[in-house]
């Protein structure tokens, strides 16, 4: 007679093979995420381009054809380009560094590199995106352009001697009265300031508002931006910012190394943050009721998550309070840049100015705002 099966032994053996699978198988995970991570952490070196073919007309650009400092950087002869059907080219004046140049420059945060930058190296070199110049050469379906134009906006690879940028994208006309300097920054800065007060912040006249890192370049335009909206507006800034705050329109100026703005009776409707230092529960302390929260980054320099700690704090809390909180990116668009020149035709908006390199001081632009104390806009000039 056969014995019956022991099905507590059964369930038993079941049981510590299924744990053995699960543990495999968090193993192999663990290895894959360990490996990703390292792999998208870790910088090639360095790698030299061939030069230019001799029948090719050159230029000069500027180059990270590795992650790192602002040493790794280059001023190399790249080929002129040539502008297609619909497309501008533009003799560059000025160009801005912004810092998205120096996490451009950085590989950081590392995630960025998965999706954007490129992992190991840079998937393209050139750095930049503001500039301010001459048309020089229009494509044949060209008609709101022509040579001679002096132009502003942005375009990827614009910290070189010629750009190219399509007639319908993020291109405008200078003002007469403003400079190349002065245009040059305008673009990523002032777009940025512009969606976060009227996009995502829905300022309106007699809304209090505050700019938390008032004296940066995109705090120098929120600033302005502010008022030409109507609004009564506070900035943050350190000591020796307090006087720029003052002559660019702010109603009031809190100096953060005296005074905690979070601590006091003021209440906002509106609170534009660039630097982060602060958590968006502690903002609560001084937004109305019904006001927002619109963070643009933060200062910090963590490689893994950097300035985009910015999105957790709104992210979490927003669901759960009645104020608005929110993180996003801008976006560059002809139609807003249209708008920011008319601003400055009217003297309603003056882009600030802080620092001006030459082409061949590039380096020393990209370690001044790598410092992270630029008041308004460092340029850089290719004439």
């Amino acid at each position: 007679m056969l014995a019956a099966p022991n099905d507590g032994n059964t369930e038993k053996t079941l049981m510590r093979l299924r744990n053995k699978i699960l543990s495999a198988a968090a193993a192999v995970v663990t290895v894959a995420i360990v490996a990703g991570l390292v792999s998208i952490s870790y910088d090639l070196p360095c790698e030299s381009a061939p030069p230019p073919p001799a029948d090719v007309v050159t230029m000069k650009a500027t180059l990270n054809r590795c992650y790192g400092s602002a040493d790794v950087v280059s001023v190399e002869d790249v080929a002129k380009p040539v502008p297609g059907d619909n497309d501008v080219l533009v003799k560059v004046h000025a160009a801005s560094v912004n810092a998205g140049d120096w996490h451009s420059l950085r590989g950081e945060p590392y995630f960025i590199r998965a999706f954007s930058t490129g992992i190991g190296r840079p998937s393209n070199p050139r750095l930049g995106v503001d500039f301010a110049g001459t048309v020089e050469a229009v494509g044949q379906n060209v008609t709101r352009f022509r040579p001679g134009d002096e132009v502003f906006g942005g375009r990827s690879g614009a910290l070189a001697e010629y750009v190219i940028a399509g007639e319908e994208r993020a291109i405008v006309l200078k003002p007469a009265d403003v400079t190349f300097e002065q245009a040059a920054g305008v673009p990523v800065a002032a777009i940025t300031a512009l969606q976060a007060l009227r996009d995502h912040g829905g300022v309106q006249p007699g809304q209090r508002v505050l700019i938390n890192g008032a004296s940066g370049g995109v705090g120098t335009f929120a600033v302005q931006l502010a008022k030409a909206f109507g609004a009564e507006v506070t900035a943050v800034c350190s000591t020796r910012n307090v006087t720029q705050a003052l002559a660019i329109g702010a109603d009031y100026v809190v100096d953060y190394t005296r005074e905690d703005f979070t601590a006091s009776d003021a209440r906002y409707d509106l609170i534009v943050d660039m630097v982060g230092s602060h958590s968006p529960l502690t903002y609560r302390r001084v937004l109305a009721p019904e006001g927002k929260l619109v963070v643009v980054g933060n200062a910090s320099r963590d490689p893994w998550i950097g300035a985009f700690s910015a999105i957790l704090g709104p992210v979490i809390y927003d669901p759960f309070v009645s104020q608005e909180m929110l993180f996003f990116i801008a976006r560059l668009n002809q139609s807003d840049l249209t708008l920011l020149a008319e601003l400055m035709r009217h003297g309603k908006l003056t882009p600030v100015v802080d620092r001006v390199y030459a082409s061949d001081e590039v380096r020393e632009a990209l370690r001044y705002i790598d410092e992270g104390h630029a008041r308004g806009k460092v340029i850089v000039t290719f004439d």
